[in-house]
């Protein structure tokens, strides 16, 4: 991609104080082929099930136009005339807000009647030039594109109305946090962590804008979504042993002389390296913890676990989008890898026996498939970039 950047792409939800379901939706999407990123926020009327299913279908419609580049003033009066009319207030209406970065490093935001997007630069929030486009047949609803060429550090933030209007009413913020407010806050976030992530960036406006309502109770459906361009965070993991025995010296230098973070899953695997390498494992016992053996150190290595019990875990809490705030190996593993933007995983191939036993619990899956279920979670939820090799 232009500039080797990797674009991260986060957010942070929280419903309506009281509902189940939340009225907004985050969704994004990696068009591979293509090497583009598209993420899109969408606000339905109203709050609860009735608002969830009309955000929802209007971002799974958004990311399904915008990926097959059919016009966008087209794609807004499908998306517009195919939500379910309101019984009560007799509109169907959304909000959308659609983030779409291609290959060439340029990107394109489109928004419809959400708070502007902002685009923070080196300490300052950009002012950004747009065009107005009106639908034909919906001439009150107006379309803002925007063309941006995004440079490394550079933020997007993406919010829902529960931001601007956090705290309407009190007599701190009479007329709600405000865009304004919001900018304030991240530019001071910025200051203090200039690599903070998207993850956590969007978790900390969120938890600032709910220190402002009553109560901490959101009065309204809130989301935030951070786009984060970056040079990107590189982590290897070697899990299992090599074929040959004749490979080890050929794995163990190449975990050695990555540029990145290095991860060992396995113990057969740890002693490999640690023989070719020369250096001494050291175990911490007090570690361990949900069923998860302890993990241990080795001069050169950020992180040795357990291997398959701990993959298997790891894969769990990705596909569940909840890392346990944990001291376990699996904890800080499914932690490292969602902080990471491209994951190398080199897989020995020699089978080990004990995970063949059929009396050993189903999900102790053999190393190479958990391995691809956490490459394909990490790949297809996370948008991370992925590379598979077996020695």
């Amino acid at each position: 991609m232009a500039q080797d950047l990797f674009v991260e792409i986060e957010f942070s939800q929280c419903n309506y104080h009281g509902e189940d379901v939340c009225g907004d939706s985050f969704l994004m999407q990696k068009v591979e082929d293509q090497n583009r990123r598209i993420a899109v926020l969408s606000d339905g009327l109203g709050h609860g099930v009735k608002a969830g299913i009309l955000s929802t279908m209007t971002s799974s419609m958004a990311l399904k136009f915008i990926a097959s580049d059919l016009e966008i003033g087209r794609s807004a009066e499908i998306m517009m005339d195919a939500l379910p009319v309101c019984q009560r207030r007799k509109i169907s209406y959304a909000t959308f807000s659609i983030f779409d970065y291609r290959e060439s490093g340029s990107a394109r935001i489109i928004e419809m009647d959400n708070p502007p997007f902002l685009h923070i630069r080196e300490d300052e929030v950009l002012s950004t030039d747009y065009k107005e486009v009106c639908s034909p047949r919906h001439q009150k609803r107006k379309l803002r594109i925007s063309h941006i060429e995004p440079r490394s550090q550079d933020r997007l933030v993406f919010i829902s109305d529960g931001i601007t209007q956090a705290g309407l009413g009190s007599q701190q913020y009479k007329l709600g946090w405000r865009l304004s407010g919001c900018a304030d806050f991240v530019l001071d976030m910025l200051r203090d962590d200039p690599a903070i992530s998207a993850r956590d960036l969007s978790q900390e406006i969120l938890e600032a804008a709910l220190q402002k309502e009553p109560g901490q109770q959101a009065g309204d459906d809130i989301t935030v979504g951070v786009v984060y361009f970056r040079v990107p965070r590189r982590t290897i993991l070697l899990t299992g042993p090599p074929f040959s025995q004749e490979r080890d010296v050929v794995y163990a230098n190449y975990l050695d002389s990555f540029a990145g973070r290095k991860v060992i899953c396995g113990g057969t695997s740890a002693d490999i390296v640690a023989r070719e390498l020369g250096r001494e494992i050291h175990t911490d016992l007090g570690s361990h913890g949900c069923g998860i053996p302890p993990v241990s150190h080795m001069e050169g290595v950020d992180l040795i676990t357990e291997g398959i019990l701990t993959l298997t875990r790891v894969a769990q809490f990705l596909e569940q989008g909840d890392i346990p705030q944990e001291g376990h190996g699996a904890a800080r593993l499914a932690q490292m890898l969602r902080d990471s933007d491209a994951i190398s995983f080199l897989v020995g191939t020699k089978i080990n026996e004990a995970h063949q036993d059929p009396s050993h619990p189903a999900e102790l899956e053999i190393r190479r498939n958990i391995v691809k279920r956490v490459a394909k979670v990490l790949q297809e939820k996370y948008l991370k970039e992925i590379s598979l090799q077996y020695i």
